[in-house]
């Protein structure tokens, strides 16, 4: 069997707030944005890859969660970090904005495996709720 990763759950305090930081620091587009703040849509996402999105789940939402997963307990959790493998210029330009946002940078990797094999860079930051997000690129 040959799976794809469809999306992660991210739990959040503040979910426009979490939206802003994916989209305009890290520069992932929203997905059901625009329904999110109107109203029409109960949480938003950033998309990641063409079959990757990030869920920003409130978390106000972890008893209807629990409830659908059907494991009791299991929502809120948190994951330790999350990769994200960009271009060169996409971690370079990620740096820039990171600074202008006033994100600081609280660890880096150099050589560290990966999906993809060995990453020459990775730097890890903490995304306005705390989790810990990496970013690297592979030559």
């Amino acid at each position: 069997m040959r799976a794809r990763l469809d999306h992660l759950v991210c739990w959040v305090t503040d979910q426009l707030r979490s939206l802003h930081f994916y989209e305009q620091v890290i520069g992932l587009p929203g997905v059901r944005a625009d329904e999110f703040r109107e109203g029409k849509a109960s949480f938003p996402s950033v998309r990641i890859s063409d079959e990757t999105i990030l869920d920003l789940m409130s978390y106000e939402a972890v008893r209807g969660v629990d409830e659908g997963t059907g494991v009791k307990g299991s929502a809120g959790h948190p994951v330790n970090h999350l990769c994200l493998a960009v271009g060169k210029e996409d971690f370079d330009a990620l740096q820039v904005r990171l600074k202008q946002h006033d994100v600081k940078i609280t660890g880096t990797g150099r050589n560290s495996f990966g999906a993809r094999g060995i990453a020459p860079e990775a730097m890890y930051f903490p995304d306005p709720d705390g989790n810990v997000i990496e970013v690297r690129y592979y030559e």
